[in-house]
């Protein structure tokens, strides 16, 4: 099978693509906001965008999203960070998550998420 790469960045910043295909499946690495000076609400929305992007662009959806994974800077922005969340995700086809506080590679950043997905059916 053929394994796409999308928006691989390159040195001096960490070499890795933000979207990898393979088959069936998507995964698209922990992505942050591209202005990391808005809130939490303003840059979880700006991931959630990117994501749609990146899953639009491997021909699929959230609908078909099988897992996320959230790095919070701080867990008191966790109840500002799910509002977003829960007015993004499809109910009825909600990935397995996990969400933990971390330190950030910026201090500015205050969320990366991580999804891995299914590739629409064709």
């Amino acid at each position: 099978m053929i394994i796409t790469r999308i928006d691989t960045t390159a040195a001096p910043r960490p070499i890795m693509s933000r979207c990898v295909m393979y088959g069936q499946m998507v995964y698209l690495s922990g992505l942050t906001a591209p202005d990391s000076s808005q809130d939490i609400k303003g840059q979880a929305q700006q991931i959630l965008d990117l994501v749609d992007d990146y899953l639009d662009r491997a021909n699929t959806d959230k609908s078909h999203a099988l897992t996320a994974q959230i790095w919070l800077k701080d867990m008191s922005d966790f109840a500002a960070f799910n509002s977003v969340w829960n007015a993004w995700v499809d109910p009825t086809q909600a990935p397995a998550r996990a969400c933990v506080e971390a330190t950030m590679a910026r201090p500015e950043v205050l969320v990366e998420i991580m999804i891995t997905a299914a590739r629409a059916a064709a």
